[in-house]
């Protein structure tokens, strides 16, 4: 059973996601909230596997509610999705560097949310080749940050061509076939990069590989 938090200060959006939810078999709406403050106690109390959390609310913003469960150690296994209205842009661009798994468009097709849920309560960054493209062009104009690529040094090879691949947009089964291993030891190796680099999920670690300039746009 995926467990979802809800996170929006728009109580029918909440009851329209809601109501798409619960009539899932592997899906339940644990809990609501209506800002990010009263969303991170919603998630320490009952530890859901998603927390589709709005970016923009009053009293704590999506991107600090995102930014205080990925620093709570005992919130590790939450994944959070943020929401918005707006698509591609800088907010959601610093809720993916605070620790989100990905990001919805609110007028997303229903079977593409439940699609969505159900990918991120894996593990796997809600990061389509589409989005991966937007990535990119977001930073072709932009050097790579300083002091982002200090923890490739910690990378081996195989390490780093994993995360180059994972910053394309690719999943484990095409980074084993490009590297011409078994989809286990790809996952190993993303999950390792990861370690090292204190990313907290894929969707970080292509975040991490453009600005520490490992993948070079273009």
């Amino acid at each position: 059973m995926i467990r979802v938090l809800l996170v929006d200060d728009q109580p029918l959006l909440r009851s329209g996601f809601r109501a798409l939810l619960d009539v899932e078999d592997d899906i339940e709406v644990v809990a609501e909230a209506a800002d990010g403050r009263e969303g991170v106690a919603l998630a320490k109390e009952h530890l859901p596997d998603i927390a589709l959390i709005d970016i923009q609310m009053p009293v704590v913003d999506g991107i600090e509610a995102t930014r205080r469960i990925a620093a709570d150690p005992a919130l590790s296994g939450v994944h959070v999705v943020i929401l918005t209205n707006y698509g591609l842009d800088e907010y959601v661009f610093n809720a993916l560097r605070a620790g989100a798994a990905g990001f919805l468009v609110k007028d997303i097709e229903p079977e593409d949310f439940l699609h969505a849920v159900r990918v991120a309560a894996r593990g796997d960054a809600l990061l389509a080749p589409s989005i991966t493209r937007k990535l990119i062009d977001r930073y072709v104009t932009q050097p790579p940050r300083t002091g982002t690529g200090n923890g490739l040094k910690e990378l081996t090879n195989r390490e780093r061509e994993a995360v180059a691949l994972v910053a394309q947009g690719l999943s484990n089964d095409e980074i084993a076939d490009r590297m011409v291993i078994s989809p286990l030891t790809a996952k190993t190796h993303v999950n390792r990069a990861m370690t090292k680099l204190h990313a907290r999920d894929r969707a970080q670690l292509v975040v991490l590989a453009y600005e520490s300039g490992l993948v070079v746009p273009g």
